[in-house]
């Protein structure tokens, strides 16, 4: 399989972004959900990504990816347009109507209690993501919280999904530690990771980082 691509997310500051650029990362990721330890406002998140554009001058730049749980269309516009992010994640409750008219610029994130549902939503969702990048996040599953659970996602339920449907992107509780076993197991388009690199909620642990993504990418010796 190609090499898989790598999203670090629950990015709060530039300089964990520039670890994460400099160790491989394809994406960033950026929570806008305002109960989340990690969230952060669009205006620290249009200063991140400016910067980072301006330190890449557009060469070998991520894909930024904005995190939104139960916001409407319009507002995640408005911040996609302001903050200059590529992508929107949606993971929360939205409908296929609101991935629609969002038409090509987000991706739906699922959390399955079971196969039926696992393959329920991903018939729903995937045909609506996105052609260059995920067409749907697969998570581990918990009935109150929206990510950020510390729980592995059901990696047979998502291999399943990973062979039927092309730029799954694999989530749930991922560190240096397992990922290379999940990739194996799963054959997903990419890796998810935040709270398996993270110091402190918010902070990255830049060693966690750049371990993460050597072992994702097949780079340790």
């Amino acid at each position: 399989m190609d090499r898989v691509k790598v999203k670090i997310c629950g990015l709060t500051n530039v300089e964990d972004a520039r670890v994460a650029v400099e160790a491989g990362a394809d994406l960033l990721g950026f929570i806008f959900y305002p109960k989340s330890p990690r969230y952060v406002t669009p205006e620290t998140v249009a200063a991140i990504i400016q910067e980072i554009r301006d330190w890449r001058l557009e060469s070998s730049l991520p894909k930024f990816v904005g995190v939104f749980v139960n916001e409407t269309p319009a507002q995640m516009k408005a911040i996609l347009a302001t903050t200059g992010l590529d992508y929107a994640q949606l993971h929360g409750n939205e409908s296929t109507e609101m991935m629609a008219m969002l038409s090509g610029c987000a991706f739906k994130a699922i959390r399955p209690a079971s196969a039926e549902a696992a393959q329920t939503g991903a018939a729903q969702f995937a045909e609506l993501g996105l052609a260059d990048g995920p067409s749907i996040l697969v998570d581990a599953y918990d009935p109150n919280l929206h990510g950020g659970t510390g729980k592995t996602a059901d990696w047979q339920m998502a291999a399943a999904l990973a062979r039927r449907y092309p730029g799954l992107l694999l989530a749930g509780s991922l560190t240096a530690e397992n990922v290379a076993t999940a990739i194996q197991f799963v054959q997903p388009w990419g890796v998810d990771v935040s709270s398996g690199v993270e110091a402190a909620p918010g902070k990255k642990d830049h060693d966690k980082v750049r371990a993460f993504v050597a072992q994702a990418k097949g780079l340790c010796k």
